[in-house]
Order: structure tokens, then C-alpha cells, then sequence
């Protein structure tokens, strides 16, 4: 049970970590480009982004599996980061359709397979 917890949990961490570099990197290229930030901005949201294809490939389960969870897993992370970075107060419908995204994820990701 507890190297199934460890290894749930090292996941996630992962998962988060590729989060923060895609929302994050996505965030500079949108300022630089819609904010009038300076070009440095969507250069280093540009390297940013590519370090998020890097981190994800540290899950151990293949492409598809790790692509479709981490898709829930942003969606949940986009309004967190709008809501703490932006400003934007996610709704109840927001909040619910994430919850349903996160449960659905952890089906597809954490579930035993024989």
C-alpha cells in the first residue's frame, strides 16, 4: 500500500511540475504576444514549453495514457493558475467540470490493470 501511495504520489508531483511548465510558458507567449511584453518574455515561454515535453516524459505509463491524464490534470491546474495569476473566479460549473475531469483521470491513469 505504501509503495503504491509513493509511486501515486511521485506521479502527481511529475504531472504538477509539467503543469506549472506548460501554463507557465503558455502565460510569457501570451503576455509578449496579447500584453505588449517584451520579445524576451515569449522567448523564454518558448523554452519553458519545451521543458514541459521533457518533464512529462518522466511517468513511467506510455504516451497515450500520460497525454489523456495530464489533459484533466491541466484543466484543473488552467483554472487554479487564472484564478491565483489572473484574477478569473472559476464558477460552480467550472469547479464541478474540473472535478469530473480529475476523477476521470485517475480512472485512466491509477486504476489496476491485469
Amino acid at each position: 500500500m505504501f509503495i503504491m501511495l509513493e509511486t501515486v504520489g511521485k506521479s502527481l508531483l511529475v504531472f504538477i511540475l509539467a503543469g506549472l511548465c506548460e501554463i507557465g510558458g503558455g502565460y510569457l507567449v501570451w503576455l509578449w504576444m496579447k500584453a505588449d511584453k517584451p520579445l524576451w518574455y515569449g522567448i523564454l515561454g518558448g523554452i519553458i514549453l519545451a521543458a514541459y515535453g521533457v518533464v512529462a516524459t518522466f511517468q513511467p505509463a506510455g504516451f497515450g495514457r500520460v497525454y489523456a491524464t495530464y489533459g484533466g490534470i491541466f484543466i484543473g491546474m488552467s483554472l487554479l493558475w487564472a484564478w491565483y495569476v489572473d484574477g478569473f473566479r472559476p464558477d460552480k460549473y467550472d469547479i464541478l467540470g474540473a472535478l469530473i475531469a480529475l476523477v476521470g483521470v485517475c480512472i485512466i491513469y491509477y486504476a489496476p490493470r491485469t
